[in-house]
């Protein structure tokens, strides 16, 4: 089943297409919408009037605020070092590594295909272009772009054509 007995659904959530998203062990907040593909592990959390666009991966200890949109095809890390082997050769579990923690805050929108690499926090109302590999935090307010993402603006200045 591709949402798991162990999602918390808070409220009216809409997720367009059930059978195709992975969900579990997850909370979503009210009026949070959920694209097509989207995957969404478990301990981590999407807060409320969200919008997760299609193919997006959310991986475990990600925290997305409300009111925050997520592009199409972005991807949250969470292992600074992955590996499939412990030096002896056996497969790594649960317990040879450590979830590092990212926060995206209230109302920051993240562009299309942005990678955004683990420990991370992405400020409140900050605009990540689409592309973009985040590597660093993020200030409240910020525009960053490009691979490393530098920060190249800021969205109370920004003015629409």
């Amino acid at each position: 089943m591709p949402i798991s007995d162990s999602v918390t659904l808070c409220g009216e959530v809409i997720i367009h297409h059930p059978g195709l998203v992975n969900l579990y062990g997850c909370k979503i907040g009210n009026g949070s919408r959920i694209g097509t593909f989207v995957e969404i592990q478990k301990n981590s959390y999407i807060g409320e009037r969200c919008k997760i666009s299609s193919h997006t991966f959310i991986c475990e200890g990600v925290t997305i605020e409300d009111e925050v949109f997520i592009g199409h095809g972005v991807m949250f890390t969470n292992d600074r070092f992955p590996q499939a082997t412990n030096p002896d050769g056996s497969a790594q579990s649960e317990a040879d590594w450590t979830v590092e923690p990212t926060v995206v805050k209230k109302g920051a929108s993240i562009g299309t295909n942005v990678t955004i690499t683990p420990g991370v926090t992405i400020g409140e109302r900050a605009l990540i272009g689409a592309g973009a590999v985040v590597t660093r935090d993020v200030p409240d307010f910020a525009v960053a772009t490009g691979v490393p993402a530098r920060l190249v603006g800021d969205t109370r200045t920004l003015k629409a054509d």
